[in-house]
C-alpha cells in the first residue's frame, strides 16, 4: 500500500448546483475505478469536506465513464447569487478532492 493523493489516480471537475457543489471524480483506469467505488464513500468525502459541507453528501456511480459524482449539499453558503464566499460556484472543490490522501494498493499504481 502507498499513501497517495487522488491526483495520482484520478482527475476531477466541479461546479455549483444551487447551494451545493457537484464534484465528479474520474479514475485513471478501470481497476482504480473499482477501488475508488469501494473506498471513496460518502462518509470519506463528508469527512474530507467537513469544514465546508454542512449538508448530506450523495454519490452517483457512472461505471461506463469510470466516474463517481458527488453532490455536497449546503456547501456554498447560499449559492452563487446569495453568498459572499470567494468560490461561490464551488470550482475549487475538485482541486480540494484531489488533495485527499488515500492508501492505494501498490499493484494499482504500477
Amino acid at each position: 500500500m502507498a499513501r497517495v493523493q487522488l491526483f495520482d489516480v484520478a482527475i476531477a471537475r466541479s461546479g455549483d448546483k444551487g447551494d451545493g457543489s457537484n464534484v465528479g471524480v474520474k479514475a485513471r483506469t478501470p481497476a482504480l475505478y473499482e477501488f475508488l467505488r469501494e473506498n471513496l464513500t460518502t462518509a470519506v468525502v463528508k469527512e474530507h469536506f467537513k469544514e465546508i459541507c454542512f449538508g448530506d453528501v450523495k454519490r452517483y456511480e457512472l461505471p461506463n465513464l469510470q466516474v463517481l459524482n458527488f453532490i455536497l449539499e449546503d456547501s456554498l453558503g447560499g449559492g452563487g447569487t446569495e453568498t459572499l464566499i470567494m468560490d461561490a460556484q464551488g470550482k475549487v472543490h475538485s482541486l480540494a478532492m484531489l488533495h485527499m490522501e488515500m492508501d492505494i494498493p501498490d499493484e494499482l499504481l504500477a
